[in-house]
């Protein structure tokens, strides 16, 4: 008799903020980890990502759809450069470098997260709006 049930928040969920700040802290620490042992990001780094925005829009309050969306490119690119730069230290071509072949090694990670939140957002707004078949009924 085994049930699959799905896990219960309790509460209304996570704020904009508390999510700006797990997916920062979730990605830069996969980002940290990759970047230390391989010195370069791969597929743990995008399926960290592609998790936290997933779990961000599943634990989010309603209305944080944007926001959890936005959040992983820039989460990513900041975190990737400032370990980069701690790595390398400050030299401007060796960071160029090494952050552009980081970005390029997550694009489709990137990608393929953008592509489903945006999905997401898009879908939920779209339901948010009033039929304009209903509206044309409603006149008549």
């Amino acid at each position: 008799m085994s049930t699959l049930q799905k896990i219960q928040i309790q509460g209304p969920g996570l704020k904009k903020e508390g999510i700006v700040v797990l997916q920062t802290l979730f990605i830069g620490f996969f980002v940290f980890i990759e970047m230390t042992i391989r010195t370069g990001v791969g597929v743990l780094t995008g399926i960290a990502i592609c998790a936290a925005l997933y779990g961000s829009l599943r634990f989010g309050r309603k209305g944080t759809t944007y926001v959890a969306v936005v959040t992983p490119p820039l989460a990513f690119a900041a975190s990737a450069l400032a370990i980069t730069m701690l790595l390398d230290g400050f030299r401007p071509s060796r960071v160029g470098i090494d952050f552009i072949a980081a970005l390029a090694s997550e694009a489709p990670f990137l990608i393929i997260a953008a592509a489903y939140g945006w999905f997401v957002y898009l879908n939920q707004k779209a339901k948010a709006k009033p039929s304009k078949r209903k509206a044309v009924v409603e006149q008549d």
